[in-house]
Formats: structure tokens, sequence, C-alpha cells
């Protein structure tokens, strides 16, 4: 069976821009902040290639 190589640089770049985004919507008290936590936790899982 032959494996893939995954980019795991751009999972990464996307879970620290999502948490950015989740720390800025905590912030200024957005009211839609659980709207972004399925990317934050979505790109953390395919960073860490744990999928």
């Amino acid at each position: 069976m032959e494996m893939q190589k995954r980019n795991k640089g751009l999972y990464w770049i996307l879970f620290l821009v999502a948490v950015a985004l989740t720390i800025f919507a905590i912030a200024t008290h957005w009211p839609w902040l659980t709207l972004i936590l399925p990317f934050v936790f979505t790109f953390f899982v395919l960073a860490m290639d744990i999928v």
C-alpha cells in the first residue's frame, strides 16, 4: 500500500488562522463564536495527522 504525503504546513497555517479568528471573536464578543470552533478542531486534527 502506498502512503500519501500530506501538506501539513498548510494545515498548520489554517489552524493558526482559525485560532486567531477565535481569539478575535472572544475579544469582540462575537455572538457566533461557535461557528469558528469546528474549523479549529478540524485543522488541528489534520495538522497532527491523527486522521
